[in-house]
């Protein structure tokens, strides 16, 4: 093998020597295999057999170098890369996460001892058949699940989609990363909405625009509610402009028989996008809905811009669609039955397109709707 002494020679240096020669004999050997590019079968074979020579009687720290150099080589065979797994100790991970091409058996193992930390490195991974997938989703490990959230070579469907849905209810941090894929329904981060940022909870509202939802068990309550919506933003208008926050939590909590925690919430939240849940589920109109959330909400320089994406989405989605958001925070629903056909979204996302579909920022219809709610808002609160 070009690179080597004759293995006759090593063999000889091995038994003459100790186990100083020993580690030095593996680490050169380690090297010269790294630095030899891709090796002819024979090659491969005949360093197979004195890899496995050396490896077992070279010194603990030896086989750890020995086998984080061998790891770096551009291809080896199932046999070196057990050596490399067994021996390679801390820089384990570096190893499963930097391989060129890593075995299924290998992973198997990783996964089979519960290696949390080299499972969700091999989560990460752009190779993974469906064994390996399958063996991960049974894994009951956060580490493990956001790293599964995060990849993108990762089709979300079926029993993973499933999987992927239920740990974004447990876990922020992976309904984070589903929230920024374009591949994944945002409506099923419902149960999530209130742990992720102001950007990706109006994309789970975008996700009901023109999609129909099954009959939400909430809608029996807003059916009941004998106060007009016009008394209803017309209290809430007045509330918040007084900033008298704390009854508009109890005002809510008695509306939508969500608990207080919740409401209060929903009553703090300035960016407003939980009210317009609450303020469209009761069948508020956009003129109607915006005269609340102008007192509501508190963007600055942002205002104009957050104030027209809701108005636009006052058109898009439903009363009934905001009653099943409301239905999955309380936990009353299956949010898994939005797979069904029926339920799909009317537009299907494109990577090719723009994932927001709200209206420009600066609508002059709107812009101007939005000044003169502003101008008369306080004055028919009073």
């Amino acid at each position: 093998m070009l690179g080597f002494q004759p293995y006759e020679t090593f063999q000889l240096l091995i038994e003459t020597g100790g186990v100083d020669r020993t580690n030095t004999l593996l680490i050169a050997a380690c090297d010269a295999y790294a630095r030899r590019g891709k090796p002819t079968p024979p090659e491969m074979e005949q360093f197979e057999a004195l890899a496995g020579r050396l490896f077992p009687i070279a010194g603990p720290q030896a086989r750890a170098k020995g086998a984080a150099i061998l790891g770096r080589a551009e291809m080896l065979s199932p046999a070196l890369e057990q050596l490399v797994v067994d021996n390679i100790g801390e820089d384990l991970n570096g190893f499963l996460a930097g391989a060129t091409e890593l075995s299924e058996p290998t992973m198997l193992e990783i996964i089979a001892r519960y290696d949390v930390p080299g499972a969700a490195t091999i989560a990460a991974r752009d190779d993974l058949s469906n064994v390996v997938l399958a063996k991960l989703f049974q894994m009951n490990s956060r580490k493990v699940y956001r790293a599964l959230a995060s990849n993108l070579a990762i089709v979300p469907r079926g029993a993973y989609l499933s999987a992927l849905a239920r740990s974004a209810q447990m876990d922020h941090l992976v309904a984070e990363s589903l929230a920024k894929r374009s591949d994944f329904d945002a409506a099923l981060l419902a149960p999530a909405f209130f742990d992720l940022s102001d950007v990706d909870r109006v994309k789970v509202i975008q996700a009901f625009a023109h999609r129909e939802t099954p009959k939400a068990p909430i809608s029996k309550t807003i059916e009941q509610l004998t106060v007009a919506n016009q008394e209803l933003t017309k209290a809430l208008m007045k509330l918040f402009s007084e900033n008298r926050r704390p009854e508009v939590t109890r005002l809510l909590s008695q509306i939508t028989g969500l608990d207080e925690v919740r409401c209060g919430q929903i009553a703090h939240d300035v960016t407003g996008a939980s009210l317009f849940v609450i303020l469209r589920a009761f069948g508020c109109s956009a003129y109607d809905g915006l005269k609340v959330l102008i007192h509501a909400t508190s963007h600055d320089s942002e205002r104009s811009r957050a104030l027209a994406d809701f108005a636009t989405l006052f058109g898009n989605v439903s009363p009934e669609s905001m009653a099943y958001l409301m239905s999955a925070w309380r936990g009353e629903v299956n949010l898994l039955e939005l797979n069904k056909p029926e339920y799909k979204p009317f537009t299907e996302t494109s990577r090719r397109t723009p994932s927001n579909t709200l209206a420009p920022a600066h609508n002059p219809v709107v812009d101007q709707a939005i000044e003169a709610l502003a101008r008369i808002g306080a004055r028919r609160a009073g």
